[in-house]
């Protein structure tokens, strides 16, 4: 794992691109709990590696998750979200029956936060904190 603070280089450029995003299963119902949350970060790390991303951090709380990921200035944070939401709630839903009681797994909303240097170490202890509630 990178640290959040470390300059990535493509061809003709040097970034460092760390987003933060937060978001629910539709209705903030607490589904994500023992197998469905294991395979969720699963889903997550297997994603972000096909994508050549960087999870710097991620916690999946029974009702919500956070993601704090390195990504690349191609990369919009509208298709990052969507390239998440959409594999996992394929998977999810098609392994786990139960959650096709949801209308649809996450719900339509999200936060996205971007942060430099600084703040990266912050958010990174934020997330891993799991009393923040």
């Amino acid at each position: 794992m990178l640290k959040a603070s470390e300059y990535k280089s493509g061809n003709h450029n040097k970034y460092l691109l760390n987003l933060h995003y937060v978001w629910c299963p539709k209705r903030r119902k607490k589904v994500l709990i023992g197998d469905v949350a294991r395979r969720a970060k699963e889903i997550f790390y297997i994603l972000a590696n096909e994508k050549g991303w960087d999870i710097l951090a991620l916690e999946v709380a029974p009702d919500h998750i956070h993601l704090f990921i390195g990504v690349t200035p191609s990369d919009a944070p509208h298709l990052v979200i969507k390239a998440f939401k959409g594999r996992s709630s394929y998977y999810l839903r098609k392994e786990f029956p139960e959650l096709l009681k949801l209308p649809s797994l996450w719900s339509r909303s999200y936060f996205v936060s971007s942060a430099g240097n600084v703040s990266s170490e912050v958010i990174k202890k934020y997330i891993e904190d799991q009393h923040h509630g």
